[in-house]
């Protein structure tokens, strides 16, 4: 079965495997412009952590069309200049535009990281992380929990936002709906963020309660479009196929999309985004015909580029495993062969493997599609203690974001 995009005149009708039968939607094609970036397809490669780094970015970027953004960094390890963190904020000299994440808590190291950026041009644009639900981040304030204090919110964003433009750099904001379905902050943040003079928002359409879990609400989406005007809304969640990609737009009018979790294994979902909403320079050639073939060659390419990045077979190699439950989703690839994969150490390994399979297997339809990766289950967000009581910031919530930025993984 052929999945991917017809190409044609616009609009383009798109079609994708869905349920064992060929669904189509209708999308009209179209760039996206964030401040003086012009992108040929309305697409953002969401940061995520150990996933999106210059390997993965190349490799989904081969594909197709649209702006691919590092892995979170933290503003106050770059500061610091930490060696991890200095390596993650580095492209390949193929990366055009080059976008960086960061999450920061605090003003000024906010601002001190964007400059830093700015003054060594190592981006051509930057975007903040307000959407972490992981508890090691919200219950120190941090990520999907700090929107709650507006006034926090208000100087981060403002402050790194001037800092960006005296350098020409498009800043962006990342955020979730709120804490909870009691306490939503995405209305009141986009505004603000628009006010701050920031390019676009971009909304994951959950609560930082629901993790990953059940249905992104994109209804929310909808209303962030209405309440933000005068900068693009892009919209986040349970994009999967590029048919889902094209639904979110004309559901919600949103002016592009942010794909995570959807891309994990499937780096060639990029092309049939820029096949389906993109311009017809987007993503030139034929659809793509995902046979067990196509898809072992991508997870090799993977892995190549894996080792080219961390300059070290063994650990692009280690790294690459974590990958294979994801590529092979649905494809008849033994239990057995699926353990050695998951343990290769070297690259000839992978190469004696992949010609065991059988490679002129055809894409399987629907057991390859659907949700990718952890969903989790609803959960009560870890938050500060009192953090609730008021929407500005009193001595206790000052105290734990003091501790929210003191892990330098980088991400």
């Amino acid at each position: 079965m052929r999945q991917g995009y017809a190409c044609g005149i616009q609009p383009r009708v798109g079609f994708q495997w869905k349920n064992g039968a060929v669904s189509s939607v209708l999308a009209p094609a179209r760039s996206l412009r964030i401040g003086s970036i012009e992108l040929d397809a309305p697409v953002v490669l969401a940061p995520m952590a150990g996933i999106t780094n210059t390997a993965f970015r190349r490799l989904c970027r081969e594909y197709g069309a649209g702006l691919y953004v590092s892995e979170m960094i933290t503003t106050r390890a770059l500061v610091e200049r930490n060696a991890t963190t200095m390596r993650l904020i580095t492209h390949h000299e193929s990366e055009t535009p080059r976008s960086i994440q960061l999450y920061g808590v605090d003003p000024a190291t906010t601002e001190a990281a964007v400059r830093l950026l700015v003054a060594e041009d190592r981006a051509d644009h930057i975007d903040l992380n307000f959407g972490c639900p992981v508890p090691k981040v919200t219950r120190k304030g941090g990520g999907s929990a700090l929107p709650w204090k507006l006034g926090l919110f208000r100087e981060i964003v403002s402050r790194a936002a001037a800092a960006a433009a005296e350098g020409g750099i498009p800043l962006t904001v990342k955020m979730r709906k709120g804490i909870d379905d009691d306490h939503l902050t995405y209305l009141d943040a986009g505004r603000i963020a628009e006010d701050a003079g920031v390019a676009a928002v971009a909304l994951h359409a959950r609560t930082a309660a629901e993790f990953y879990s059940g249905h992104a609400d994109w209804s929310a989406i909808a209303k962030l479009k209405e309440a933000v005007t005068s900068v693009p809304v892009l919209g986040n969640g349970d994009i999967w196929s590029a048919d889902d990609a094209a639904r979110m737009m004309e559901e919600t009018g949103c002016d592009g999309v942010v794909v995570g979790r959807g891309c994990l294994g499937r780096p060639w979902l990029f092309g049939d985004l820029a096949r389906a909403l993109g311009g017809p320079d987007a993503a030139p050639g034929a659809p793509v015909d995902a046979g067990l073939g196509f898809v072992a060659q991508a997870f090799r390419r993977h892995a190549e580029l894996l080792v080219e990045f961390f300059e070290d077979e063994g650990r692009g190699c280690r790294d690459i495993r974590k990958h294979v439950a994801w590529y092979f989703k649905g494809y008849p690839v033994g239990g057995e062969t699926r353990a050695k994969l998951a343990t290769v150490s070297s690259l000839a390994e992978i190469d004696d493997l992949i010609a065991t399979l059988e490679l002129d297997a055809p894409y399987p339809g629907a057991a390859a599609e659907g949700q990718r990766g952890r969903a989790g289950t609803p959960k009560r967000p870890a938050l500060p203690e009192g953090w609730l009581d008021s929407r500005e910031l009193g001595r206790d919530a000052t105290a734990a974001l003091a501790d929210a930025e003191l892990d330098h993984s980088g991400g």
